[in-house]
Formats: C-alpha cells, structure tokens, sequence
C-alpha cells in the first residue's frame, strides 16, 4: 500500500464518488496555531486537527507530545468523518512531520488506508488545486481505534533497540552531537542511537520526498533495513513519525518511540551519549 499521494493524484481521487477523507494538519512547533491558516484556505472538503489538543496529550513525564487519549483521538477522528472503509489523506504546510503524526496514529490505531500528501499543501497549489475557505461538516464516521497496528516503543524498549538493532535520532546532527539543545534540559542522544536528520529524508532544499531506492540507500548506509529491527525518535515523537514514514516508503518497517528525547532526558537516571558516534 502506498503511504504518500501526489497532489495530482489527490487531484483526480477528490473527484471520485469515493474520495478519501482529507485531513489539515497544519502546525508548526513554538509557531502560531495552524486554525487560521486552514481558514484562510485550505484543500476542499478539508477538515482541521490540531496536533496538540487531538493529536497528543498535554507535555508531562511522557513528553511534550505522549500519545492522545484514544477517546480524544476517536472523537476528533469521527468528527472529521474518518470511516474504517474510506481512506484517508493528510496534509500540512509542506514539512510533513504533522502530516506524519496523523498518518502514524491512525495507522498505529488500526486504519488500513491512509497517506501523507507529498509537499503538503504547497505542493496542491503547485498542481493547479484550488483552495477553499469554507468550513467542512462532513458526516460523522465510525472510525475506531484498535492501538497495535504500527510497532511502539517505550523508553526502555528503545534502549534495547539501540544494543540490538538500529535506533535513528531524526533531530539535527548538532543535537545529536549534544553541542545545542534549544528545548529539553539535557543535551545529547540516547547511546548506541545513529544520527539521521529528519531533514535527507526529503529532496535538497525542498519539502517532497527522494524516491524511494534512494531512501532505501540512505537508511541501509545506517544499517536501517528491512531485516533490522529499526526504532526511531525525535525531540517529541513528531519528526520522528517523518522518519517512520520514508522508511516505510523504503520498504523498511519502523517502531516510533513517542516519548523521544523529549521523555528519554526528562529521567536523570537515563544515560546519555553526545558526540558524533553512537556511544
């Protein structure tokens, strides 16, 4: 199954009698809530989310962004009229981490149809898609969560990970490295973790994924393949989901860590490595 669509592709399927359930998830970390914008003009038929009160719960011990309450997540899901036997498309501003959150709990909750659009509403526009600002009511649907259907790690698991496996740090390098942390207390990445910035997974400069041999490439040059056990975590279980997006589109399955760095050096007892190597 494929996990992104193109915006001309979302183009043709919307004008189907089975058009898939389109989804904004526009949102940007420390910025300004992604509401307005979807006002402003949005994919038609779209309807809004918000990453951090339908997405995730509040910050806490679990960290900035811990799962959501299933019955928070199945009340907005319903509301924007997910259905178990409709698909499901997702977009954002063009980065795809929100866009990837979405696509990684409705299918870690059980939804067997969903897709990121691949450079997010930019990309729409850029193939010719109008925007709408009119607010969508579409029917409820009867979406319900079923938790199980993507891997999920814990800290302690993704600590096994990286003695076993292969756990990647989807944050910049110079975090990894521990030499800045502009946001946790504690800077440096879990020992044993490879660095792999978010950032490669997409073409230079751009928003929209590389294909996906090259993908298949990159994470094999890290050991990240589809006979590995793969994790990956981020600063708060949202890049993070990007990440497990482009491995999927390589064909390499990936188990998210949620709490992420975020959680993992929230814990003084935790130990952690910086420098460029694993540790």
């Amino acid at each position: 199954m494929n996990v992104i669509i193109t915006a001309t592709e979302l183009v043709s399927e919307l004008a189907q009698p089975t058009a898939p359930v389109v989804l904004d998830v526009r949102y940007q970390l420390g910025g300004p809530p992604g509401r307005p914008l979807y006002e402003a003009g949005h994919v038609p038929g779209a309807v809004y989310v918000d990453l951090d009160s339908e997405l995730a719960s509040p910050p806490g011990p679990s960290g900035r962004h811990p799962l959501p309450d299933l019955d928070v997540f199945a009340d907005a899901m319903r509301a924007a009229g997910v259905r178990a036997d409709r698909p499901v498309v997702v977009y954002d501003g063009g980065q795809g981490w929100a866009a990837a959150r979405a696509w990684w709990l409705l299918r870690w909750t059980g939804h067997p149809d969903v897709r990121v659009l691949d450079g997010g509403l930019a990309a729409w526009e850029a193939a010719g898609g109008t925007l709408s600002v009119d607010q969508s009511t579409p029917q409820e649907g009867d979406f319900t969560p079923v938790p199980g259907g993507l891997a999920l790690l814990r800290a302690d698991d993704a600590a096994a990970v990286a003695r076993r496996g292969v756990l990647l740090d989807a944050r910049a390098a110079e975090r990894y490295r521990g030499e800045v942390e502009p946001i946790d207390k504690v800077a440096g990445h879990i020992p044993g973790a490879v660095s792999a910035p978010t950032t490669e997974n997409v073409v230079e400069g751009g928003t929209v994924f590389r294909d996906a041999s090259e993908l298949a490439e990159r994470f094999a040059s890290l050991g990240a393949t589809a006979h590995a056990e793969v994790g990956v975590y981020c600063g708060s279980g949202v890049s993070a989901a990007h990440q497990v997006l482009a491995l999927a589109i390589a064909g390499v399955p990936a188990a998210l860590y949620v709490g992420s760095w975020s959680e993992w050096s929230a814990d003084p007892a935790r130990p952690v490595a910086t420098g460029p190597q694993p540790g």
